[in-house]
């Protein structure tokens, strides 16, 4: 199997090439400067030219702030350059397999502890989920029988950039307590847990349409940190103290989603299971520290 990754330089890009790797598989990283997915007619060239099996498209314009600053590059990337590789995946009559994200939600959940499911009314809250969830409607439009959109959240990965990294580097640092976000809620995945669902969704080539990955159970940005904290003490590093603050107190050119969790509908009824948010978390450490 041919396997063309875009955005295969990136974090989960290159977790994916070394986690999926396999004798009958054989993977072509499709990155800038060479492919650009916002040059329709230059990707097909070169899409058509590997004659994919398979296309993972990871990459994206994911700054949140970033996007809400340039909505127009936003939109060029996130829903302009899926359109291009939708079209070329088509072409190519290779299976698609596109990453998208929990801020395709509003976030205001009615209750909790909630989690989304894949039957949810989508309602974005900024311009990266409004250009991330038009990404969606385009490439389902356009290669409706071969396309599952996979929404993930909260990632982190090996070699960086995350939050887990992040606050790894912060709460080593000398000084005081950190504040850490604690009423927003969702569920930390690593890139490892994500690279599992695909090689799952691999062998499963019947399904198509909206499947969500990230790891099983939720947790804010502050239990998040101080699971991590709690680890890497137990490594032997001496960590700052953590206090729980508000979203208020850390102003976002984009709003943050309040509650963003996902639920795994569509894999729990194949009967797979993701890992668990500690345990995936607590792996990952032992892995990265």
């Amino acid at each position: 199997m041919k396997i063309l990754v875009t955005g295969g330089k990136g974090m989960l890009g290159r977790t994916l090439v070394g986690e999926l790797a396999a004798p009958s598989r054989e993977f072509i990283v499709a990155d800038l400067p060479e492919w650009d997915i916002t040059d329709g007619d230059a990707f097909m060239q070169k899409a058509l030219a590997a004659a994919p099996d398979l296309i993972i498209h990871c990459a994206a314009m994911t700054n949140v702030d970033g996007c809400e600053a340039e909505r127009e590059r936003a939109f060029a990337v996130n829903e302009g350059g899926t359109r291009n590789v939708a079209v070329a995946a088509k072409a190519c009559g290779a299976r698609l397999i596109a990453i998208s994200t929990d801020y395709v939600f509003s976030g205001d959940s009615p209750r909790e502890p909630w989690a989304w499911g894949e039957a949810d009314m989508p309602r974005p809250q900024t311009v990266y989920g409004a250009s991330k969830l038009a990404g969606e409607r385009m490439a389902l439009m356009i290669h409706p029988d071969n396309t599952v959109i996979l929404r993930i959240a909260w990632l982190y990965g090996a070699g960086g950039p995350s939050f887990v990294h992040k606050m790894a580097e912060l709460g080593s640092a000398e000084g005081g307590p950190l504040k850490v976000v604690d009423d927003q809620r969702g569920n930390p995945t690593s890139a490892k847990a994500v690279a599992g669902v695909i090689d799952f969704l691999v062998s499963h080539p019947e399904v198509s349409g909206i499947v969500h990955g990230t790891c099983e159970g939720q947790c804010t940005w502050c239990e998040l940190a101080k699971e991590l904290f709690s680890l890497l003490e137990r490594k032997g590093r001496r960590m700052r103290a953590i206090v729980p603050c508000t979203t208020a107190e850390f102003p976002r050119l984009a709003p943050r989603p309040r509650n963003s969790a996902l639920r795994k509908s569509v894999l729990n009824l194949l009967g797979y299971r993701t890992p668990d948010w500690r345990d995936a978390l607590a792996e990952f450490v032992e892995e990265e520290f």
